[in-house]
Formats: structure tokens, sequence, C-alpha cells
């Protein structure tokens, strides 16, 4: 009878588990760098007014979603729930308002949402998230998209697009608002409880969402793109423009607009085909009044997220093979106790050379080398008291099961050049 249980929406990444995130980590890093963007890590906690500021006290996430408690020192922290507040706060404190523009960020690591668990969905998950700051032009906004796209191809995810949408900005979003409560006022007896809070506090949430009784509410509601000034417009005619040049699929969706309230102007999504309903893969967009918000310049940004969870996921739905982590080529073996002893200095030697290279611990012979197929090994090195005795050891090589006798002195040598031709 198991004592205790993982915490609900958590999940123990097994061993075998680990080829999978070891692969999605690295085409995550190598891919980020190579468009020039520089990790940064931020705390995993956080105090809770960066969010509620950041992120907006009227979101689902602060009022609903936060890991939030009082520290020994009776402060207020927060498991963070996103990245971009954190790495916002961090740009300002470290003074990197005086680099080149644009900066170009990325993160790896846990994040905390209280929610209901599902298909892909934790409490405690893991996201990738870059951001680029500093830069206006809609060039930065194309340049976080194809970061997306670009991991997601390299993944061999099938059948990529964008849902793309802009959010307008302070000037022309308040003519929108106002004229998207109106409409919701004539509709509030067929609307959900969510929906009738979220008009008063929060309306653009309300386009997001999915009960049944909301649908036709959504579908005649006045569309943002009748509302946007001039300098909006133009802004997203000219990222639409790039994507039309490069002849990347995007489907114009006026009902996205994410559920953090930083974003202004460009909200997008990446689908991918066949991994059922949830077909959105990541998504982000523009948030040119955060670092003001939080204390800083006005300084304009933009960035997304990806869950890692998700992606693992859709890649074992669409059979997306991984390569297998390397287990250590060399395995110890050694003939009775009396040998142990030279056994371990081998084991010494060997990773001191930079050699992989496990120990038998325990059993007979026979039972070492069934140790050793099973821990992948290509070549056991048997420590016999004779053999040893003369200054050598045997090898056997797991691949063909030939066996010769080596010297002590030409031990390394020879495994590396064995292990450099594999």
């Amino acid at each position: 009878m198991v004592e205790f249980s993982r915490p609900k929406g958590t999940q123990d990444l097994l061993p075998e588990e680990q080829p999978y995130w070891e692969y999605v980590k690295a085409q995550v890093s190598g891919l980020a760098r190579q468009y020039g963007f520089e990790r940064l890590d931020s705390p995993i906690f956080e105090s809770t007014a960066l969010f509620a500021r950041g992120v907006g006290e009227a979101t689902d996430v602060v009022e609903k979603e936060m890991y939030s408690f009082r520290d020994k020192g009776d402060n207020p922290i927060t498991l963070r729930p996103e990245f971009t507040a954190g790495v916002v706060r961090a740009y300002i404190e470290n003074g990197m308002r005086v680099l080149a523009k644009p900066v170009k960020l990325y993160s790896l690591g846990p994040i905390f949402r209280y929610e209901r668990p599902q298909a892909g969905r934790f409490r405690q998950f893991h996201q990738f998230n870059a951001e680029i700051i500093g830069i206006q032009d809609p060039l930065a906004d194309l340049e976080a998209m194809l970061l997306a796209w670009d991991l997601y191809a390299n993944l061999e995810f099938q059948g990529l697009s964008f849902q793309l949408n802009s959010t307008g900005c302070p000037v022309c979003r308040p003519k929108y608002t106002e004229a998207l409560v109106a409409h919701y006022q004539d509709h509030l007896d067929e609307i959900c409880e969510d929906c009738k809070r979220r008009i008063k506090s929060n309306p653009l949430r309300v386009l997001d969402c999915k009960q049944a009784q909301c649908q036709p509410v959504i579908a005649s509601a006045p569309k943002i793109m009748d509302c946007l000034c001039d300098e909006c417009a133009d802004h997203f005619a000219t990222l639409r423009g790039y994507l039309d040049a490069l002849e990347k699929p995007y489907t114009i969706n006026h009902r996205l607009v994410r559920g953090l309230d930083y974003y202004t102007k460009t909200v997008f999504e990446v689908w991918a085909e066949g991994i059922g309903a949830q077909a959105a893969v990541c998504g982000g967009g523009r948030y040119d009044g955060l670092v003001e918000l939080l204390g800083g310049p006005p300084t304009p940004a933009v960035g997304f997220a990806s869950g890692l969870e998700r992606v693992i996921m859709v890649m074992k739905s669409q059979g997306v093979a991984v390569p297998v982590l390397p287990a250590p080529p060399v395995f110890v073996a050694y003939l009775g106790k009396q040998t142990r002893r030279a056994a371990v200095r081998l084991l010494v030697d060997l990773r001191a050379a930079g050699l992989g290279a496990q120990v038998a611990m325990s059993g007979s012979l026979k039972s070492q080398m069934r140790q050793a197929n099973r821990r992948g090994a290509r070549f056991v090195i048997i420590a016999g008291e004779d053999e040893l005795a003369r200054g050598e050891v045997a090898v056997k090589d797991l691949a063909d099961g030939k066996q010769e006798t080596v010297a002590l002195t030409a031990l390394v040598p020879s495994l590396q050049e064995a292990l450099s031709a594999v």
C-alpha cells in the first residue's frame, strides 16, 4: 500500500520519459540560440503584487489559479504562473534597458497554476518562453512567430498554421470595449455566469468562452478590426504582408484575445493538425505597455510561451521518434571480492579519462554480465586476480561477443579508439 502519492495535477518524469524531455529541451535551446536569443532564468517565486499588476487582477490566472502564500517573513509570495512578468521585472531591475535593441531572451522551466488537470495540462508544468524587448516594428512580431513555427516544424508537427488577431491599443481598444459591452448588455439572459462576470471586469475575455450557450452571442459580437486606430491597423497589415510574402498560412481569428491583460496589438497562436479539439500548441503576442506598468520606461515588446508537456504529448500522438539517451559504454566486472578494489580503481581511472563507466556492485560474474547488458554497455572489462597480477584485464565487446586481453597501460587508449569507431 502506497502511503504517499504525488499531488493532483503533477507528474513524475520517470527515466523512460527523459529522452523526450532531453530532446525537446535541446531543440528549444539550440533553435533559440540560432535565432540570437539569450537565456534568462528568473526565480520560481516572486512577489504576488508583480503578477497581480503585470498579468491583471481580473484575469482567471490571478483570480483563480495562482499558488500564493506568505513566507516566514510575512511577505506575499506566488509561485510563477507565467514567465513574462518575471522576465520584465528582471529586465528592469538589472538595467538591461541600456543594452542594444532588441533584447532577445528565452526561458525554460516550471510554471504553477491551479487548473483542472486534463490531457496535456497540469498544475505544475514546464514552459519555453521567448521575448523580444525594445522593438515596435512588426518584424519583431514576425521573428517571434517564426521561432515558434520553426520549433514545431523541427519537431515534425503536421499541418502547421497561425491563428492571428489584433487586440488594439490603449487608444482604440476602449472604443471596441464599449461596443462589446453594449452588445452583451442586450444578451445578458443568454450568456453563462462567467461571461456575466467577465463583461464587467475583463470584457475581451468573453470572446474566449467555450460554453455552447454563449456561441451565438460571440458570433454576432462586433469585431475589433472595425475599431482599430490607424497605427494598429497599419501594424497588423504590415505583419500580414510579411506572412503572405513567406507563404505562411494564417487565419484571422476575431475571437483570439489570449488570457492575460498585458497583450496589445498582435496576438497569435500556432495550431497543428491531428491533435484533437485543442489544436493550439503555443500562444503569444505583443505587450507594449508591460515594461512601463512594472516601473520601467515605455518599451515595446513581443513574445510567446509553449507548454512542453503538450509538445511532448503531440510528438507521441504523431509518432515522432526521439534518440535514446546514451548509457555509459563501459562496465567493470570482477571475479571475486579480492579484485573489487582493483575494479574500483579501474572505474575511477576510466572516468578520469572521460569515459562513461559503471561497476558491478554485487553478484557472480554471470550476474554481472547480465547487469552490463541491461545497462546498455558496449564493453565489459573483466578483472580477475591472475590477469591483474600480470597487469592485464579481459575486455569483451558485447556487440559481437569477442573477448581479448589488454594491458592495463593500454586499456584507456584502446577503449577510446574502439568507441570513436562506433
